[in-house]
């Protein structure tokens, strides 16, 4: 019989994890030939949620729980609870039920048949136009931007075969982008598109530095087009700057008397090429800051309690 945990972050979900526990449990109890484990990390909520997965854990062996020491943000957590997962497969699945948790039978279903990546994508979703139209545009630009190919409208969830996981243990990266990685190691991943409906429980921990810091983060870690853009526009400026000045002596010469060049162009120049120099400054600080994550090879989180889970397996 194969085995597969399902593997679900959660950071103040008292509201859902009980919930997602008993609907993952019903589609599992639907698949034959098919065990499971339901694997929740928990990234120090300051709710009741460890209080419910130790009751849960408790009540049924099947729960497995990983407690962290402290928050370790929404990059690292989910990927270390993904690299604990033990069986055949695993299958990441947020808390907050907006991933659909009876998409896991076609993700099961294509797995058995031989797909080693079943993803989830959702070219769809019920929130607001502004934002669901920006988040499209920003997996169209990285995906053209992008080294690899990546998957569009791909957050994480989906179906990881056994092999993805021993690829993903051996890349031990810090701070990583699981949408990217996943493109990194080369299994042709199997797309099955859905509707992601609005949180219904609960406020979402999503705000806009942590949007960000996702976004920045697949820019710098598989693209370095950025770079070369800023070393581009460099040279197209500098030019720019020149042929404007000979034009002003030129003008001044010729017009010496009634020409006046005035503070406002002055002004002007100074402010927009100011203003380029900061954004690629702050471009450079974004990769040169990544550069430093992987440097320091900070482990991805440090765990303070575990139930119904044996020691982590060496990576």
């Amino acid at each position: 019989m194969k085995h597969i945990t399902v593997v679900t972050p959660c950071y103040n979900e008292e509201d859902n994890v009980e919930e997602v526990y008993r609907q993952a449990r019903a589609v599992f109890e639907s698949i034959e030939g098919v065990s499971y484990r339901h694997l929740f990390i928990d990234n120090f909520s300051n709710d009741k949620t460890p209080d419910i997965l130790r009751r849960m854990a408790s009540e049924d062996p099947n729960v497995q729980v990983i407690l962290n020491a402290r928050n370790f943000g929404h990059i690292r957590s989910p990927y270390h609870g993904l690299l604990q997962a033990e069986g055949d497969a695993a299958i990441l699945l947020v808390a907050d039920l907006q991933d659909p948790p009876d998409l896991m039978r076609e993700f099961v279903r294509h797995w058995q048949e031989g797909a080693k990546l079943v993803v989830g994508v959702k070219p769809s979703a019920d929130e607001s136009g502004l934002m669901f139209a920006v988040r499209r545009a920003y997996y169209r630009f990285i995906t053209r931007i992008a080294d690899v190919k990546l998957i569009q409208n791909f957050t994480g969830f989906g179906l990881y075969d056994r092999r993805v996981l021993e690829v993903l243990r051996k890349i031990d990266d810090p701070y990583p982008y699981l949408r990217g990685l996943v493109s990194e190691v080369g299994f042709e991943p199997v797309k099955l598109p859905y509707n992601q409906p609005l949180r219904k429980r609960g406020i979402t921990k999503n705000n806009f530095y942590s949007l960000y810091d996702m976004a920045m983060l697949g820019i710098t870690s598989h693209s370095r087009v950025p770079l070369r853009i800023a070393t581009i526009a460099g040279f197209f400026l500098s030019g720019l700057s020149l042929a404007i000045s000979i034009i002003y002596l030129l003008l001044k010469l010729v017009f010496w008397n009634t020409f006046a060049a005035g503070t406002a162009p002055i002004l002007f120049g100074l402010f927009f090429f100011a203003s380029v120099q900061l954004f690629f400054i702050g471009l450079l600080g974004e990769y040169v800051g990544a550069i430093l994550t992987q440097v320091m090879k900070r482990p991805l989180v440090v765990e303070r309690e575990r139930i119904n889970l044996e020691e982590p397996p060496k990576c």
